[in-house]
């Protein structure tokens, strides 16, 4: 839990709009990514080629994924993207895309075959969601 919320307080440092801002809140929502699919929670990790031991891994990235989320839009069952971020060091090193893929993966070994997410109006993640082929439907909320 720890790495989860060191790095997302560091990937939300400059959109900080559609952030929890708290530890405690980064805390909880932790927790309820994992409630919501535990099996759908992958982690990018760095690892330092001196040492192989998993103590000198370190969390560059986070995906979770809900194989349990029911879209108002598509009135069924979906892959839902809850989360996905790199830390800013790590970012434009295909980390994202690795991520994004193995969530898709996982929607697919589901039997899913649509996936969801949402994504700020003003976050310049957007490019990178149409890049990888999803499209913009609703706005709503921020």
């Amino acid at each position: 839990m720890q790495n989860f919320v060191k790095s997302y307080s560091k990937s939300y440092e400059n959109i900080k709009e559609y952030a929890y801002t708290t530890r405690k809140d980064m805390k909880r929502y932790f927790k309820w990514l994992l409630h919501r699919d535990a099996e759908g929670f992958f982690v990018a990790e760095l690892c330092n080629s001196a040492q192989s031991s998993a103590s000198s891994a370190s969390a560059i990235g986070f995906i979770a994924c809900d194989a349990n989320w029911f879209s108002p839009f598509e009135c069924c069952v979906v892959g839902e993207i809850h989360e996905l971020f790199v830390v800013p060091e790590m970012r434009g090193r295909g980390v994202g895309n690795a991520l994004l893929q193995r969530g898709l993966a996982y929607f697919y070994e589901k039997n899913l075959h649509i996936a969801e997410l949402w994504v700020g109006i003003s976050n310049h993640a957007q490019k990178f969601y149409e890049k990888a082929g999803f499209k913009g439907a609703e706005i709503v909320g921020k």
